[in-house]
């Protein structure tokens, strides 16, 4: 059993991003800051659980809809999971990776940090 400790970040992609900015702060009365180039691109909430995350909408896999991350320690023994209970890897990573579970739904799964 691997375990999921919590979610980690919701995204939401956006075709008009300021748009959805202005919508999520207002909504979640949250702040949405631009991510560092290691993050990828967008903006997302810089404190709590779980992270906001709005990205201009695009065509990749993580791009046309909106995604729950789930934090996992261990990325790669996950993705064996997924695929051996029926469940597809759309793309695969070592910080994050895209999937599909049983029923064709799209979720993602994030690396999960160390505490301390």
């Amino acid at each position: 059993m691997h375990g999921v400790s919590a979610f980690s970040l919701i995204e939401f992609p956006a075709d008009d991003p300021e748009r959805a900015l202005r919508f999520w702060s207002g909504v979640l009365g949250v702040e949405l800051q631009a991510r560092e180039a290691a993050d990828g691109e967008g903006w997302q909430t810089p404190a709590g659980s779980p992270a906001l995350g709005v990205h201009q909408r695009g065509r990749g896999p993580g791009d046309s809809f909106s995604l729950p991350y789930f934090a996992v320690a261990d990325i790669p023994a996950t993705l064996e999971q997924v695929t051996a209970l029926g469940g597809t890897v759309v793309h695969p990573g070592e910080r994050w990776a895209i999937c599909k579970d049983s029923e064709g739904s799209p979720f993602a799964l994030s690396r999960e940090t160390p505490s301390g």
